[in-house]
């Protein structure tokens, strides 16, 4: 039994390869020749600030290359100080008040230290600081009575 080939009736939009398309297909516009062309066909091409090249669009890029974006970021000048790392910041703080007022809940006297908060007695929004007689070491239970207690 020989196998029917059907002719080549349609060029495909990107890399212009000959292809056979349904007479549906082509009526419905652009037709490719394979999911990769397609893909091309929907690229957002954008042109870089600094050299003039063309990229795809994403990721809220405004250069092509990261020697671009360097070029386009001489002179710029950074003000203030680098943000803190909150996280190293409260570490440190849980670790003094466990040396300073021990392993358990300040309130409860629960041992587990690795679920222990830091909570501060007046909020730093209410003009509370970091200072050691601001802070307690309490549990999760305790901190949350501290916080939602009316309403629980």
């Amino acid at each position: 039994m020989e196998k029917y080939i059907r002719q080549p009736n349609c060029n495909c939009k990107i890399c212009n390869k000959e292809i056979y398309r349904r007479p549906q297909q082509l009526a419905k516009g652009d037709v490719f020749c394979s999911q990769e062309c397609y893909g091309k066909s929907c690229t957002i091409l954008v042109t870089c600030f600094v050299c003039g090249a063309q990229y795809p669009k994403g990721l809220h890029k405004k250069t092509c290359s990261r020697a671009c974006a360097n070029k386009l970021r001489i002179g710029s000048k950074y003000t203030g100080r680098p943000l803190k790392d909150k996280v190293k910041d409260q570490r440190a703080l849980k670790e003094r008040l466990i040396k300073l007022r021990g392993t358990c809940c300040e309130r409860c006297q629960f041992p587990n230290t690795k679920i222990l908060n830091v909570h501060h007695k007046m909020r730093k929004a209410d003009g509370g600081s970091n200072d050691i007689d601001n802070l307690e070491l309490i549990c999760p239970n305790c901190h949350a009575e501290e916080h939602y207690g009316d309403k629980i």
